[in-house]
């Protein structure tokens, strides 16, 4: 188990060629508000990038939506299957981190990522 909640560099999904290749060759689940793109990459951690629709509102909201669904991330992710490259693409409407929380694990669990908690 992870005892730091920080989000370390090491799971940041960057670069455009690796974020293409994501939404390219890996597979989609979705759910209202979310989608999840998920991808292989043999690497002993999972990394993560956090997309928003073109039509998601202003910066700020933006940004708020950005933060509530790494915070959200942060809660689950020791419950999670490692070795996967991820993109969640989030869409326009009311944002709360409880909301937020359940689209993940609905789309963790639609992937058979999510483990059991003992």
């Amino acid at each position: 188990m992870n005892l730091s909640f920080r989000f370390r560099r090491a799971e940041r999904l960057k670069g455009r060629v690796e974020i293409k290749q994501v939404f390219a060759r890996g597979r989609v689940v979705s759910c209202p508000g979310a989608k999840l793109f998920v991808l292989k990459n043999e690497l002993p951690v999972n990394r993560i990038v956090f997309t928003l629709s073109r039509k998601y509102g202003n910066a700020v909201q933006r940004n708020y939506a950005r933060r509530l669904s790494r915070e959200a991330y942060r809660f689950i992710r020791d419950n999670l299957c490692t070795g996967y490259d991820l993109v969640l693409l989030v869409y326009p409407g009311k944002d709360s981190l409880p909301l937020r929380a359940g689209q993940l694990r609905v789309l963790f669990s639609k992937m058979n990522m999510l483990m059991e908690v003992t």
